[in-house]
């Protein structure tokens, strides 16, 4: 297990370099294939091994070799993020068929919360796609996040899918712009991965830590109750929460 453990870090922070291409080239529609990556202050291509995951960033001292300018400390965070997150993936859930799927759920919230912070856009190169791959594959690799050893299978994703993407469509509706078609589709994927209990709970984990974080800047940055929050990111804990933890709050929450 250990083995596995230390195999899955090394996975997750190879696939969180590439997550970070897909951050930066995805919202601005550009290639995440080609060119290779380069520094963006001077356009040197990286050598390979200045692109070792956190290891390259800390030998560099955060600063490209070239030309010395500074590098994100974003970078290494999000590698490392990917990393811890794939190690949590394989302790909760165990080896199975099912990592591959997991590990492509919390890489796509890695991405998304990223560019939504960025960019308030939450791409659907990752969300429709997403539905597709979480319908196909709940009857057969997805587990339940609310039942140990079980599948969630195709009915309880159907149902997820239409209960997250019609209830946050009536939400845009009445909001008026206060939510994006963006979080309609992401919470729409949602429900095909976590079934109807899952877009339940990550709405209220969602909406409950995004509530806070807004309060907070009213109160400490003097933003007005019209700023604009992007709620990605708020949505993506909310399905992290759910992913791990949603058996024992939904237990604890409606016992017996």
């Amino acid at each position: 297990m250990i083995l596995a453990l230390v195999s899955a870090l090394l996975l997750g922070l190879i696939i969180g370099s590439f997550l970070n291409v897909c951050i930066y080239r995805i919202p601005r529609e550009k290639s995440i294939v080609n060119p290779p990556s380069s520094c963006p202050g001077c356009g040197a291509p990286i050598k390979p091994w200045d692109n070792i995951p956190v290891v390259s960033y800390l030998l560099l001292t955060g600063k490209c070799r070239q030309c010395g300018a500074r590098i994100s400390l974003r970078y290494p965070a999000v590698e490392l993020l990917n990393g811890l997150m794939y190690v949590a993936v394989l302790r909760h859930f165990g080896i199975g068929w099912h990592l591959p799927l997991l590990f492509a759920l919390v890489s796509a919230m890695v991405v998304i919360t990223f560019i939504d912070l960025d960019f308030q856009i939450i791409p659907d190169v990752i969300t429709l796609p997403g539905m597709i791959i979480g319908l196909a594959s709940a009857h057969f690799l997805i587990p339940d996040p609310f039942a140990r050893y079980s599948v969630l299978g195709f009915s309880n994703s159907l149902i997820g899918l239409i209960a997250g993407g019609v209830s946050f469509y009536l939400i845009a509706i009445l909001s008026r712009g206060g939510l994006g078609g963006g979080d309609v589709k992401m919470m729409a994927m949602l429900g095909t991965f976590m079934g109807w209990k899952g877009v339940f709970l990550t709405t209220l984990v969602g909406s409950l830590t995004g509530s806070l974080f807004g309060i907070a800047l009213m109160i400490f940055k003097g933003k007005g109750r019209k700023t604009k929050i992007p709620f990605g990111p708020f949505l993506a804990l909310g399905s992290l929460v759910t992913l791990f933890f949603g058996r024992v709050i939904i237990d604890w929450y409606f016992p017996g």
